[in-house]
Protein backbone atom coordinates (compact mmCIF):
# COMPACT_ATOMS: atom_id res chain seq x y z
CA UNK A 1 0.00 0.00 0.00
CA UNK A 2 0.96 3.77 -0.41
CA UNK A 3 2.47 5.68 2.33
CA UNK A 4 0.16 8.35 3.48
CA UNK A 5 0.85 11.86 2.71
CA UNK A 6 1.23 13.77 5.65
CA UNK A 7 1.34 17.55 6.55
CA UNK A 8 4.77 18.73 6.97
CA UNK A 9 5.71 20.78 9.63
CA UNK A 10 8.72 23.44 9.72
CA UNK A 11 10.18 26.32 10.45
CA UNK A 12 10.94 29.51 8.39
CA UNK A 13 13.68 31.79 7.88
CA UNK A 14 14.48 34.87 6.45
CA UNK A 15 18.65 35.47 5.09
CA UNK A 16 20.52 37.94 3.70
CA UNK A 17 24.13 37.80 2.15
CA UNK A 18 25.84 39.93 4.90
CA UNK A 19 24.17 42.49 8.17
CA UNK A 20 25.04 45.34 5.72
CA UNK A 21 22.02 43.78 3.14
CA UNK A 22 19.55 44.26 6.06
CA UNK A 23 15.88 43.77 5.29
CA UNK A 24 12.30 44.07 7.08
CA UNK A 25 9.37 42.70 5.64
CA UNK A 26 6.03 45.06 6.44
CA UNK A 27 3.14 42.65 4.85
CA UNK A 28 3.83 38.81 4.50
CA UNK A 29 1.73 35.67 3.67
CA UNK A 30 2.86 32.36 3.11
CA UNK A 31 -0.02 30.06 1.06
CA UNK A 32 -0.37 26.65 1.32
CA UNK A 33 -2.17 23.90 -0.43
CA UNK A 34 -3.85 23.53 2.17
CA UNK A 35 -4.77 26.53 3.09
CA UNK A 36 -3.48 27.06 6.37
CA UNK A 37 -2.05 30.18 5.36
CA UNK A 38 1.21 31.11 7.70
CA UNK A 39 3.43 34.34 7.74
CA UNK A 40 7.08 35.30 8.16
CA UNK A 41 9.58 35.30 11.86
CA UNK A 42 9.10 38.38 13.29
CA UNK A 43 11.83 40.84 12.72
CA UNK A 44 14.57 41.69 9.95
CA UNK A 45 17.10 39.40 8.00
CA UNK A 46 20.10 37.53 9.91
CA UNK A 47 22.81 35.27 9.18
CA UNK A 48 24.37 34.74 6.09
CA UNK A 49 23.36 33.75 2.87
CA UNK A 50 20.47 30.54 2.95
CA UNK A 51 20.88 30.52 7.07
CA UNK A 52 19.17 33.00 9.15
CA UNK A 53 20.73 31.50 12.32
CA UNK A 54 17.67 31.88 14.02
CA UNK A 55 14.10 29.56 14.81
CA UNK A 56 10.62 30.46 15.29
CA UNK A 57 7.19 29.06 15.82
CA UNK A 58 6.67 26.27 13.37
CA UNK A 59 4.40 26.49 10.27
CA UNK A 60 2.17 23.57 9.19
CA UNK A 61 1.55 23.02 5.66
CA UNK A 62 2.88 22.18 2.17
CA UNK A 63 4.44 25.92 0.74
CA UNK A 64 2.40 27.28 -2.52
CA UNK A 65 3.83 30.51 -2.79
CA UNK A 66 4.33 33.84 -0.77
CA UNK A 67 3.24 37.32 -1.12
CA UNK A 68 5.94 39.73 0.60
CA UNK A 69 6.38 43.46 1.21
CA UNK A 70 9.63 44.33 2.72
CA UNK A 71 11.96 47.28 3.08
CA UNK A 72 15.58 46.78 1.88
CA UNK A 73 17.23 49.05 4.41
CA UNK A 74 20.36 49.66 2.45
CA UNK A 75 18.53 50.62 -0.84
CA UNK A 76 16.05 52.85 0.82
CA UNK A 77 13.53 50.78 -1.46
CA UNK A 78 9.87 48.66 -0.67
CA UNK A 79 10.19 45.44 -2.70
CA UNK A 80 6.59 43.34 -3.67
CA UNK A 81 7.79 39.69 -3.64
CA UNK A 82 4.45 37.87 -5.48
CA UNK A 83 6.13 34.35 -5.76
CA UNK A 84 3.85 30.86 -7.37
CA UNK A 85 6.49 27.54 -5.77
CA UNK A 86 6.35 25.02 -8.76
CA UNK A 87 4.30 22.89 -7.62
CA UNK A 88 5.55 19.52 -8.89
CA UNK A 89 8.65 20.03 -7.26
CA UNK A 90 7.07 21.00 -3.95
CA UNK A 91 4.86 17.91 -2.96
CA UNK A 92 7.42 15.95 -4.15
CA UNK A 93 9.99 17.66 -2.07
CA UNK A 94 7.84 17.18 0.89
CA UNK A 95 7.71 13.73 0.45
CA UNK A 96 10.86 13.04 0.62
CA UNK A 97 13.25 12.60 3.76
CA UNK A 98 17.44 12.74 3.17
CA UNK A 99 19.53 10.67 5.23
CA UNK A 100 22.27 13.44 6.64
CA UNK A 101 23.72 10.80 9.42
CA UNK A 102 24.16 6.92 10.27
CA UNK A 103 21.61 4.81 12.09
CA UNK A 104 21.69 1.11 13.24
CA UNK A 105 18.36 1.00 12.60
CA UNK A 106 17.91 2.37 9.28
CA UNK A 107 19.72 -0.90 6.73
CA UNK A 108 21.49 0.09 3.96
CA UNK A 109 20.84 4.27 3.12
CA UNK A 110 19.82 5.97 0.12
CA UNK A 111 20.63 9.62 -0.39
CA UNK A 112 16.52 10.12 0.50
CA UNK A 113 13.57 8.06 0.47
CA UNK A 114 9.72 8.77 -0.20
CA UNK A 115 8.25 8.31 3.40
CA UNK A 116 5.02 8.88 5.81
CA UNK A 117 6.44 11.95 8.62
CA UNK A 118 5.99 9.18 11.38
CA UNK A 119 7.60 6.28 9.99
CA UNK A 120 10.95 6.62 9.09
CA UNK A 121 14.09 5.95 10.43
CA UNK A 122 16.51 8.24 12.33
CA UNK A 123 19.22 8.85 9.48
CA UNK A 124 16.49 10.73 7.54
CA UNK A 125 15.41 14.41 8.29
CA UNK A 126 11.69 15.23 6.70
CA UNK A 127 11.40 18.98 5.50
CA UNK A 128 12.25 21.17 8.80
CA UNK A 129 13.23 24.60 7.22
CA UNK A 130 11.57 26.76 4.03
CA UNK A 131 14.58 29.22 3.84
CA UNK A 132 13.98 32.67 2.22
CA UNK A 133 17.39 34.77 1.13
CA UNK A 134 16.94 38.32 0.11
CA UNK A 135 19.80 39.56 -2.33
CA UNK A 136 20.02 43.01 -3.78
CA UNK A 137 17.71 44.33 -6.05
CA UNK A 138 14.56 42.45 -5.54
CA UNK A 139 16.66 39.23 -5.98
CA UNK A 140 14.93 36.51 -3.74
CA UNK A 141 16.22 32.57 -3.61
CA UNK A 142 13.99 29.98 -1.50
CA UNK A 143 16.14 26.75 -0.14
CA UNK A 144 14.07 23.34 1.38
CA UNK A 145 16.40 22.32 4.62
CA UNK A 146 16.14 18.63 5.30
CA UNK A 147 18.23 18.53 8.74
CA UNK A 148 21.65 19.32 7.39
CA UNK A 149 20.78 19.04 3.47
CA UNK A 150 19.48 22.42 2.41
CA UNK A 151 18.01 22.33 -2.05
CA UNK A 152 17.17 25.33 -3.59
CA UNK A 153 13.73 25.60 -4.68
CA UNK A 154 14.28 28.58 -6.90
CA UNK A 155 14.98 32.10 -7.52
CA UNK A 156 11.68 34.70 -7.57
CA UNK A 157 12.19 38.93 -8.19
CA UNK A 158 10.29 41.20 -6.53
CA UNK A 159 9.66 44.06 -7.97
CA UNK A 160 9.92 48.12 -6.81
CA UNK A 161 7.17 50.01 -4.48
CA UNK A 162 6.72 53.10 -7.15
CA UNK A 163 4.13 54.62 -4.48
CA UNK A 164 5.08 53.42 -0.89
CA UNK A 165 3.54 55.69 1.61
CA UNK A 166 1.18 53.33 3.21
CA UNK A 167 3.99 51.18 4.18
CA UNK A 168 6.53 53.28 5.22
CA UNK A 169 3.87 54.95 7.56
CA UNK A 170 3.47 51.17 8.48
CA UNK A 171 7.19 50.58 9.48
CA UNK A 172 8.13 53.81 10.85
CA UNK A 173 4.96 53.64 13.10
CA UNK A 174 6.12 50.42 15.01
CA UNK A 175 10.16 51.87 14.91
CA UNK A 176 12.25 53.75 16.72
CA UNK A 177 14.95 54.74 13.45
CA UNK A 178 13.18 57.62 10.74
CA UNK A 179 13.68 56.74 7.30
CA UNK A 180 15.87 59.13 6.85
CA UNK A 181 18.19 58.04 9.96
CA UNK A 182 18.50 54.37 7.94
CA UNK A 183 19.19 56.13 4.61
CA UNK A 184 22.36 58.00 6.65
CA UNK A 185 23.39 54.68 8.14
CA UNK A 186 23.10 51.70 5.79
CA UNK A 187 22.86 52.79 2.38
CA UNK A 188 25.13 51.83 -0.13
CA UNK A 189 25.01 53.42 -3.83
CA UNK A 190 25.12 50.78 -7.09
CA UNK A 191 24.10 47.60 -5.28
CA UNK A 192 23.70 44.54 -7.61
CA UNK A 193 22.93 41.07 -7.13
CA UNK A 194 25.17 39.50 -9.25
CA UNK A 195 27.29 37.35 -6.97
CA UNK A 196 24.47 36.06 -5.80
CA UNK A 197 23.20 35.31 -9.21
CA UNK A 198 26.81 33.86 -10.37
CA UNK A 199 26.96 31.67 -6.92
CA UNK A 200 23.79 29.67 -8.41
CA UNK A 201 25.77 28.81 -11.54
CA UNK A 202 25.96 24.84 -11.64
CA UNK A 203 28.19 22.32 -13.58
CA UNK A 204 27.93 18.12 -14.35
CA UNK A 205 30.43 17.07 -11.63
CA UNK A 206 30.93 14.83 -8.63
CA UNK A 207 33.26 14.83 -5.51
CA UNK A 208 35.95 11.64 -6.15
CA UNK A 209 37.83 11.14 -2.64
CA UNK A 210 40.43 8.44 -2.66
CA UNK A 211 43.80 6.85 -1.42
CA UNK A 212 46.32 4.86 -2.17
CA UNK A 213 45.89 3.31 1.02
CA UNK A 214 45.36 -0.76 1.37
CA UNK A 215 42.95 -0.11 4.34
CA UNK A 216 40.61 3.57 3.11
CA UNK A 217 37.08 3.59 4.13
CA UNK A 218 35.24 6.78 3.08
CA UNK A 219 32.13 7.56 5.65
CA UNK A 220 30.99 10.74 5.21
CA UNK A 221 30.99 13.60 2.71
CA UNK A 222 29.39 17.44 3.62
CA UNK A 223 29.69 19.83 1.04
CA UNK A 224 28.45 23.40 1.57
CA UNK A 225 27.89 25.31 -1.76
CA UNK A 226 28.12 29.23 -2.52
CA UNK A 227 24.63 29.15 -3.38
CA UNK A 228 23.41 28.21 -0.49
CA UNK A 229 22.99 24.50 -0.90
CA UNK A 230 24.24 21.43 1.29
CA UNK A 231 24.42 17.91 1.13
CA UNK A 232 25.64 15.28 2.68
CA UNK A 233 27.16 11.49 1.03
CA UNK A 234 27.05 8.80 3.52
CA UNK A 235 27.93 4.90 2.84
CA UNK A 236 27.14 3.15 0.36
CA UNK A 237 26.47 6.21 -2.07
CA UNK A 238 29.38 7.61 -0.57
CA UNK A 239 32.12 5.29 -2.26
CA UNK A 240 30.92 6.57 -5.68
CA UNK A 241 28.35 9.41 -6.01
CA UNK A 242 26.40 10.01 -9.29
CA UNK A 243 27.75 13.29 -11.72
CA UNK A 244 24.86 15.90 -11.51
CA UNK A 245 24.65 18.96 -11.64
CA UNK A 246 25.82 21.04 -8.50
CA UNK A 247 27.23 24.63 -7.78
CA UNK A 248 30.57 25.31 -6.87
CA UNK A 249 31.84 24.03 -3.26
CA UNK A 250 32.71 26.62 -0.47
CA UNK A 251 33.89 23.59 1.75
CA UNK A 252 34.03 20.28 1.66
CA UNK A 253 34.38 18.61 4.94
CA UNK A 254 34.89 13.82 4.83
CA UNK A 255 35.68 11.68 7.41
CA UNK A 256 38.22 8.35 6.71
CA UNK A 257 39.80 5.48 8.38
CA UNK A 258 42.70 3.40 6.99
CA UNK A 259 42.62 1.03 10.13
CA UNK A 260 41.72 1.10 14.12
CA UNK A 261 43.03 4.05 15.37
CA UNK A 262 43.55 5.65 12.22
CA UNK A 263 40.17 7.76 12.14
CA UNK A 264 40.67 11.35 10.08
CA UNK A 265 38.64 14.22 9.23
CA UNK A 266 39.64 16.72 6.04
CA UNK A 267 38.72 19.93 5.15
CA UNK A 268 39.22 21.66 2.14
CA UNK A 269 38.09 25.17 1.56
CA UNK A 270 37.42 26.85 -1.82
CA UNK A 271 37.30 30.23 -3.63
CA UNK A 272 34.58 31.40 -6.03
CA UNK A 273 36.24 32.45 -8.98
CA UNK A 274 39.29 30.18 -8.50
CA UNK A 275 37.29 27.25 -8.84
CA UNK A 276 34.79 28.63 -11.15
CA UNK A 277 37.51 29.15 -13.50
CA UNK A 278 38.76 25.63 -13.30
CA UNK A 279 34.99 23.95 -13.71
CA UNK A 280 34.58 26.30 -16.69
CA UNK A 281 37.13 24.50 -18.46
CA UNK A 282 35.87 21.09 -18.44
CA UNK A 283 32.43 20.00 -20.68
CA UNK A 284 30.41 18.35 -18.32
CA UNK A 285 30.48 15.01 -16.08
CA UNK A 286 33.71 15.59 -14.28
CA UNK A 287 35.21 14.40 -10.82
CA UNK A 288 36.85 16.86 -8.39
CA UNK A 289 39.42 14.63 -7.26
CA UNK A 290 40.64 14.55 -3.40
CA UNK A 291 43.41 12.49 -3.39
CA UNK A 292 44.19 11.82 0.30
CA UNK A 293 47.82 10.79 1.34
CA UNK A 294 48.88 7.36 2.33
CA UNK A 295 50.71 8.56 5.74
CA UNK A 296 47.04 10.25 6.13
CA UNK A 297 48.53 13.59 6.45
CA UNK A 298 47.70 15.67 3.43
CA UNK A 299 45.59 15.59 0.59
CA UNK A 300 45.30 17.34 -3.13
CA UNK A 301 42.97 18.86 -5.10
CA UNK A 302 42.89 17.90 -8.79
CA UNK A 303 40.77 17.51 -11.72
CA UNK A 304 42.05 15.40 -14.51
CA UNK A 305 45.10 14.57 -12.79
CA UNK A 306 46.03 18.28 -12.66
CA UNK A 307 46.73 20.05 -8.90
CA UNK A 308 43.47 23.09 -8.64
CA UNK A 309 44.20 26.10 -6.59
CA UNK A 310 41.93 26.00 -3.69
CA UNK A 311 42.18 28.51 -0.60
CA UNK A 312 43.59 25.87 2.18
CA UNK A 313 43.28 21.96 3.19
CA UNK A 314 43.09 20.97 6.92
CA UNK A 315 43.59 17.44 8.12
CA UNK A 316 42.65 16.52 11.68
CA UNK A 317 42.48 13.28 13.79
CA UNK A 318 39.11 12.57 14.44
CA UNK A 319 36.88 11.16 17.02
CA UNK A 320 33.87 10.10 15.15
CA UNK A 321 32.94 6.73 14.68
CA UNK A 322 30.72 4.78 12.08
CA UNK A 323 28.81 1.68 11.69
CA UNK A 324 31.80 0.17 9.17
CA UNK A 325 34.38 1.71 11.27
CA UNK A 326 37.42 -0.51 12.28
CA UNK A 327 37.04 -2.34 15.40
Amino acid sequence: MPEKESVPVYNIEISHPDNKYLITPVEDKIFTFEGNDSSLPYGSSSGNWGDSGKTFTERRGTPKGADIVYFSRYEDAFYHLKADFPEKEVKDFVRRAYADEEDSDCGVLKEFVYTDKENYCGAYKKLGDLVFGFAPKGMVVVWLRFGYVQIELGKFQAEVVKDDKKYAEKLFSKISQTREDIKNDMFIANVSPNLWEQYRTRYQWTPNIHSDNKGFKLFNVQTVYYNGEREVMLRPWVENPSIKERAIPKEITFFWETGKGEAFEGRAFFNWEKTNEEFKKETKDFKLDIKIAEDNNSFQVLINDLPIKIDSTRVYKSNFTFKDSYK
